[in-house]
Formats: structure tokens, sequence, C-alpha cells
């Protein structure tokens, strides 16, 4: 699977060999911003998606739109594509970043007796 560099902001992912739905889905559950789904009949739903129910025998996905209704549960059969068109929110502030600078301040002795 080819991903953007460095944020998924503005990726529409063709799904096919290369890129199933159900990677597509997972990263935009873990995306921080809107993201569009765009059903096989056309019609296009914009919003957040926090919800992902992969396995069983029904998959769907759930989301907030952007008026603030929902949850709005969408079923992967319905799905032709997620688009990632909302602003990245996170951009930048990855968990693995985070860590990455917590154990570089903890490796350099920042004398601070943080309480984690």
């Amino acid at each position: 699977m080819s991903l953007p560099a460095a944020s998924l902001e503005g990726w529409s992912p063709d799904i096919g060999p290369d890129v199933s739905l159900a990677e597509v889905v997972e990263l935009a559950f873990d995306y921080r911003g809107n993201v569009t789904v765009t059903r096989r009949d056309g019609t296009a739903l914009t919003g957040y998606l926090f919800n992902r129910v992969a396995g069983g025998a029904a998959p769907f996905v759930e989301l907030i739109d952007e008026a603030g209704d929902g949850p709005i549960r969408v079923a992967y059969a319905e799905i032709a594509t997620v688009r990632f068109t909302g602003k990245d929110t996170a951009a930048g502030n990855s968990w693995k970043a985070w860590m990455e600078r917590r154990e570089r301040e903890k490796a350099g002795g920042a004398g601070s007796s943080g309480g984690n």
C-alpha cells in the first residue's frame, strides 16, 4: 500500500488490489479529521469516522456528519471509497513523535521528576 509521506490529508485512495477497503477504513478510523465516504450509488457523506466494526456478517462504519448529526451507520458493502478530505488536526503530532521526544528528554537528563 502506498501512503502519502507526511499526512493522509487530501488522500483519495483507489480501492482495489493495492489498497483494500479494510485498510483504508482503519486509516480513516485513526485519522483526526473529517473523511468523505462515497457510496457505491455515488452519494457521499462527510464527517468524522469514529467507529468501525470490520468483523461479523455485516461490517460497518459510523460517522458524525459535519452538522453534528449521527451516528450514521454505513455498511462496508455500500462503500466505494473513503477520501481524507478534512484538515488533519494531528499532523506532526503523532504518538510515535511524542514518545521519541519524551525518550530524548529522559536521556538528556531533564532533571525533572514528573509524576508519570
